[in-house]
């Protein structure tokens, strides 16, 4: 078990993937020489915002894009559409109400920008999904209308800082930060994340996913290192870990969900759909898993650690949980072995990101062979059911 985590964060800490914000033209003077972002002026002013301020906007609606089916094909489009309209004085971040002023140059923008990602990434997708490469499509939901994508995928996170605008009246220096500041009222990453998607004014609903609302809150605490907190409860330990197709596939298939609970309680979660898969295989929905329990009772070492987890960092009980959560599980065990490897959530989400989408492909051939966790694979060594007959 321990030595599975450990490989799987390794492999993440080795090989990182997140958002290439140095190719955002109007963010190109946030870097330095050596291409590390400058943290001693993140709250310097750019126009009406600081530059941290402007960061965590772009974040937001790159977590809420980055739910759709090839991460790589998302963030270029989205970045070819953010410099195009940069150039064309849409400042969008800036100004979030030019995205609607300017909505058709805007929808222009993303067809276009779509079409020119589809040529170059469409047949690297279909090989890997073993599908027809013409179906590649970034708008989510397998949805064709450029209206609903930029109004739906762009235009809810947009409006997020627009509002907090808003709601600031005319103080200049709180609209600088607004964002900023909203997210960081929240007493964890944890919490905060949740709100990005329930609050009742500001939430972005159903635009984003819980998955995506920790993606943000991973890039906003680790990847980026963008908060100002410095409390255990905004630490590399304090969101739980986004789970996805990728990390459900490869925790499936190494046997690593199955040491928590039976098949037959994953079934009864709707965690597995009996027959609901591709070719009428057993359909894995992961994100189905949040706050389902596990049935096996954790290593008494491991116990103190969730504890730890649930009470100081995530800051979602008062008192050390009865109940032991299967997708916060990692964490503790992480946490217990953080001493000797240095190793966090963000390196075992990486992990999960850089496996899921270069080796433990979602058809019965994936690519064991070269896969970093091979040793560890339940699904390839005993159990090669596993593999065979469940889809994401």
């Amino acid at each position: 078990m321990v030595n599975l985590l450990r490989a799987i964060a390794q492999s993440g800490h080795e090989h990182k993937s997140f958002p290439l914000i140095n190719d955002i033209e109007p963010f190109s003077h946030y870097f330095k020489g050596d291409g590390s972002l400058d943290y001693e002026n993140l709250d310097k002013r750019d126009g009406a915002c600081t530059r941290r301020e402007l960061l965590l906007r772009f974040l937001v609606l790159n977590a809420v894009l980055d739910q759709g089916p090839d991460i790589v094909g998302v963030r270029k489009m989205l970045i070819d559409v953010t410099n195009s309209l940069y150039r064309r004085e849409i400042r969008f971040l800036h100004t979030p109400v030019e995205f609607f002023k300017e909505l058709g140059v805007s929808i222009d923008q993303i067809i276009e920008k779509h079409q020119t990602v589809k040529e170059l990434r469409k047949a690297i997708w279909g090989n890997d999904n073993q599908t027809n490469p013409e179906k590649y499509n970034l708008f989510m939901d397998n949805s064709k209308q450029a209206l609903n994508y930029a109004i739906f995928r762009w235009g809810v996170p947009l409006a997020l800082p627009l509002l907090l605008e808003k709601d600031c009246a005319d103080d200049d220096e709180k609209k600088s930060t607004a964002l900023v500041d909203y997210l960081e009222f929240w007493e964890s990453a944890e919490t905060m994340s949740q709100q990005l998607k329930d609050n009742e004014r500001y939430g972005l609903g159903k635009a984003i996913g819980d998955k995506a609302c920790h993606l943000f809150a991973k890039w906003m605490v680790s990847s980026f290192c963008l908060t100002r907190k410095n409390e255990v409860s905004w630490d590399e330990f304090s969101y739980e870990v986004p789970y996805d197709s990728n990390a459900g596939r490869i925790l499936w298939r190494t046997g690593y969900f199955l040491q928590w609970a039976t098949k037959e309680e994953f079934v009864k979660a709707n965690v597995i759909q009996v027959g609901a898969g591709k070719q009428g295989l057993d359909y894995l929905r992961i994100t189905n898993i949040r706050g389902v329990g596990a049935s096996t009772v954790l290593p008494e070492n491991i116990q103190s650690c969730y504890s730890e987890i649930a009470v100081n960092h995530l800051k979602s009980h008062r008192r050390p949980p009865r109940k032991v959560e299967i997708q916060r599980i990692q964490h503790a065990y992480l946490l217990e072995d953080y001493e000797n490897t240095g190793l966090s959530v963000s390196d075992f989400d990486e992990g999960l990101i850089y496996i899921g989408t270069n080796f433990c492909f979602n058809h019965d051939k994936p690519n064991c062979e070269h896969c970093p966790i091979e040793k560890y694979c339940q699904g390839l060594h005993s159990s090669p059911e596993l593999i065979a007959n469940y889809r994401t």
